[in-house]
């Protein structure tokens, strides 16, 4: 496939080698030579105002010819029954490839904005939130909506058809609830008990230190189990921090048992380090913290996901290529579920002040168990009704679907009650039954 515009820019090159992954085994080729393109024979993309007879036309809005941060005049409108902004005219009847850039490189991000409670980009202030599509993985619609409008101008056209993935995560936060935490926390927490009349969490405490019960935090036989059965591969991200403060309460990574969680984990899945609250602002402890990981686990450490989704763009993506990070599992909000870049597909980030493409590869997620429990005050059975309507949206576009699961959800803790039946009912009978 060639392609034709006026000139190239970065930002051209970034978002049509995106669409054209997604579309094609092969990228396409993108020209300024008019009488080049004229002359090419088989399908052609027309990028530019004038049309072409003979080629697929899709008119510039203007936005990958720019440069520098500004804001957009953006208005949506219905398209095929879904949102679409950049009108123009042509075979689409707007300019998908600017659109679509805008979405995954959170454009809107780099723009003065809100901050919500614990410091991040609030997702009350997304075009996705305010126009109703978070909840769907727009982008993936739209390059459907795309193939099919080639598919028609030219009917020869072979196309790539991926196929639906899922990926299962876990943010490893509070390794177990009572062991491992040491005299002083274990005291401190059974005195709290004491003097509160909790006389169950208690009794819990002591049968399990006693060796009597089960910590109600440990799931981990039980996902072993259950990945066995559906043949997945998960990854598991570890909060490492050497000391306890605010909201980082792990079990210290200087515990022997947690060390042995982290070697078991690493020795048959992939692991990652889910850098702490207190790293986010000191580059030297981010540093320390993946260190620690790959020490434990004995392997280098290129995947990360930020504990409580705490980042800001560009700053956090570039210190984590700085410290040979290659995957990044934060795209998504603390805040609520849905599709933060509106896509169901992991993709390259874009550094939009530097306009370079990173190696820095993205995969977003979709569900995190946290966000439906605290945020959006669901139990575990409106838990699998969200679940089962992003799973049948990124079904119907055969895109990726990751989701976030915490061990205390996945254990025995009688507050989170039906969540635990509720994953193994996902995956056991709605995606795998039906693959």
């Amino acid at each position: 496939m060639i392609l034709f515009c006026t000139h190239s820019t970065p930002r051209l090159k970034y978002i049509v080698d995106f669409c054209s992954k997604e579309l094609f085994d092969s990228p396409f080729h993108i020209t300024t030579d008019l009488s080049e393109f004229v002359a090419a024979t088989g399908p052609r993309i027309n990028y530019s105002s004038t049309p072409i007879p003979g080629a697929f036309h899709l008119q510039p809005a203007g936005l990958l010819f720019e440069t520098g941060i500004v804001p957009q005049s953006i208005t949506c409108f219905e398209y095929d029954g879904r949102k679409a902004f950049f009108a123009t005219e042509g075979d689409l009847p707007f300019d998908i490839f600017s659109a679509a850039f805008y979405l995954l490189t959170r454009y809107e991000e780099y723009l003065p904005h809100e901050k919500d409670t614990y410091g991040r980009y609030a997702h009350t202030d997304s075009l996705a939130w305010r126009e109703h599509f978070l909840d769907i993985p727009l982008v993936n619609y739209w390059l459907r909506d795309f193939r099919d409008a080639l598919a028609r101008k030219f009917p020869a056209l072979v196309f790539r058809y991926p196929m639906f993935k899922f990926v299962p995560t876990y943010d490893i936060d509070i390794a177990w609830s009572f062991l491992f935490k040491g005299w002083r926390r274990n005291t401190s927490g059974a005195l709290k008990a004491l003097v509160t009349g909790r006389w169950q969490q208690l009794r819990l405490r002591l049968d399990v230190l006693a060796g009597r019960r089960p910590d109600p935090f440990d799931a981990y036989e039980w996902l072993d189990s259950l990945h066995l059965y559906c043949r997945l591969k998960p990854y598991y991200f570890f909060l490492v921090a050497a000391r306890n403060k605010g909201v980082d309460k792990n079990i210290l990574p200087s515990s022997t048992g947690f060390q042995q969680l982290v070697q078991y984990h690493g020795a048959g899945y992939r692991v990652g380090v889910h850098p702490s609250w207190q790293s986010g602002d000191d580059d030297s402890l981010l540093k320390e913290e993946i260190e620690w990981l790959e020490y434990i686990a004995g392997q280098p450490i290129c995947r990360s996901r930020q504990h409580y989704i705490r980042f800001s763009l560009p700053h956090t993506y570039r210190r984590l290529l700085n410290l040979r990070i290659e995957q990044e599992f934060s795209m998504g909000y603390g805040s609520i579920n849905g599709f933060r870049a509106s896509v169901a597909s992991s993709f390259f980030w874009y550094d939009l002040e530097k306009e370079e493409t990173t190696k820095l590869r993205v995969f977003p997620f979709c569900f995190m168990d946290a966000n439906a429990f605290y945020e959006q005050g669901l139990n575990a059975a409106g838990a699998m009704q969200e679940l089962m309507h992003y799973y049948r949206h990124i079904r119907k576009v055969n895109g990726l679907m990751v989701t976030i699961w915490h061990n205390n959800f996945l254990g025995t803790d009688p507050g989170f009650a039906g969540w635990r039946e509720v994953y193994e009912v996902f995956l056991k009978e709605e995606i795998f039954w039906t693959s």
